[in-house]
């Protein structure tokens, strides 16, 4: 009636709160038919029930029919090899995300502009009413001055905006993508962002406001190259 205590093995759950099984209730039958509780609910059956085995109806005895304890050297063993099988699922899970470093994501709510003078490279000034504050509420906007995607307009900056919904996103592609502002024509797209390190090494992130993602996405929103091209030639 006892069990082999083997942490390769599924987890037993207990019938009645379905609630995994503690490893000192691994050997633990209350009744003489066999029939395998918790100490939990064997607890709550005898003090606040009829104290019956739901199984077979007799009465539970004082003492349990079957109870050995584990040894602390099975303990130890059982606590080593759970330890060693999470550490396993953990890098199967990072080896299986790999190949997701180098993928960009299309974010639906990442508007990113370029042919930005510097006067508009500036958060605080793209956030007024007046620019891309105007078509709905935004998380934040990050700029980059290192760019140079205008071409023959000389240098000029891009930058992320990130709104709260995905509708204000593309309406604001819509109505700024080839606009000319400052001498310059801007070019606006869906922006598009990567997995951030620590959700590939399967680990928690430490930074509560980071935006790169934490979850896996719709395959179909990888092919960011061929949409923000054929996003840019149905907005002219």
């Amino acid at each position: 009636m006892s069990r082999s205590p083997d942490a390769k093995e599924d987890p037993v759950e207990c019938p009645l709160c379905m609630e995994p099984l503690e490893i000192d209730d691994i050997n633990f039958f209350p009744c003489t038919c066999g029939y395998q509780i918790c100490r939990f609910c064997w607890h709550r059956i005898r003090t606040d029930e009829n104290g019956l085995c739901p199984a077979c109806r007799k009465p539970y005895p004082e003492d349990p029919a079957v109870y050995k304890p584990l040894s602390q050297e099975e303990l130890q063993r059982i606590k080593n090899e759970k330890k060693q099988k999470q550490n396993e699922r953990k890098q199967k899970i990072s080896e299986n995300r790999k190949h997701l470093a180098s993928v960009r994501v299309v974010q639906k709510n990442l508007v990113f502009v370029v042919g930005l003078s510097q006067r508009l490279a500036d958060p605080e000034v793209l956030k007024r009413p007046e620019y891309f504050g105007k078509f709905g509420k935004i998380h934040k906007v990050v700029i980059n001055n290192s760019t140079s995607y205008a071409g023959s307009q000389g240098p000029s900056a891009s930058a992320y905006v990130t709104y709260i919904r995905s509708e204000d996103a593309l309406r604001a592609i819509q109505c700024v993508n080839n606009v000319v502002v400052d001498g310059r024509t801007l070019k606006a797209s869906l922006g598009t962002t990567k997995y951030c390190s620590y959700f590939l090494k399967n680990m928690q992130c430490p930074k509560p406001d980071c935006m790169y993602l934490h979850e896996l996405r719709d395959p179909c929103s990888r092919y960011s190259s061929v949409f923000r091209k054929q996003f840019r030639l149905s907005s002219r």
